[in-house]
């Protein structure tokens, strides 16, 4: 069986990002602890861009970080759509991490072409094994989707490959294709942890946390990990239609 989530909520998106970076910070230091680095899976969108900024500010060993992306647009890397460039003028152009230790989606390639490379550049940093990340970020869109898995597309069924290609041509914004990391690596993870925030994610978190399965036209509803824990960090606008009693 899944393990339940942990829903926490927080004041407003200040809050989210303070809190969000002390989730970050004890995710790290329990890792290098336990196996001498951080594996982490970067979101993209705007809501991760306050835990960037403050995670700049920080000091974690950041020889022994590693950072990746749970998926990517299809744009080129200094294009303002790019989820690498909104990392990397928040983060990482910030703090001394070895380029090395940076294994970006390469976006500017077409999405199949790229969703094939990333999934041999997983394969050789986890030694051909499903990989297993420390931590991943994710948000939540306003239709129900995570990282790039949108209702009713292909990539939410898929159970063979890591990686996935994405047309995307149907709202939400950009309408670009997209590279994602599949349901399986996802729900490996040791820990997951959605950022959500704002009065226009109220309704469809409320879906997504309901009891009713819905996962083609819900597919957050589908990060349920058996040995990993997912955590829920909302601030008070995105929880208003939440019943947490």
């Amino acid at each position: 069986m899944p393990n339940p989530p942990e829903i926490e909520v927080v004041p407003d998106a200040q809050a989210l990002a303070e809190r969000a970076l002390a989730h970050v910070v004890r995710f790290a230091k329990v890792a290098i602890r336990a196996h001498e680095q951080f594996v982490v899976a970067l979101a993209g969108g705007s809501t991760p861009r306050g835990l960037y900024s403050l995670l700049g500010q920080g000091r974690l060993d950041w020889d022994r970080v590693y950072f990746f992306w749970g998926d990517e647009r299809c744009v080129h890397p200094d294009n303002i759509e790019s989820n690498y460039r909104m990392a990397f003028d928040a983060l990482l152009n910030r703090i001394p991490v070895p380029p090395e230790n940076i294994h970006r989606i390469h976006g500017e390639l077409p999405a199949k072409s790229a969703a094939q490379e990333y999934e041999t550049e997983l394969s050789l940093f986890f030694n051909d094994n499903l990989p297993h990340f420390d931590l991943i970020l994710l948000g939540l869109g306003t239709d129900g989707h995570t990282a790039s898995l949108f209702p009713e597309t292909p990539a939410i069924q898929e159970e063979v490959q890591w990686v996935a290609p994405v047309s995307h041509h149907v709202p939400p914004p950009p309408l670009v294709d997209r590279v994602t990391l599949t349901p399986s690596v996802i729900n490996a993870a040791a820990n997951i942890l959605f950022l959500v925030s704002g009065p226009d994610k109220t309704r469809i978190l409320a879906q997504v946390l309901h009891p009713t399965f819905q996962p083609k036209v819900l597919p957050a509803q589908l990060i349920a990990p058996t040995s990993g824990r997912v955590y829920w960090l909302v601030d008070q606008a995105a929880a208003a239609g939440l019943s947490l009693e």
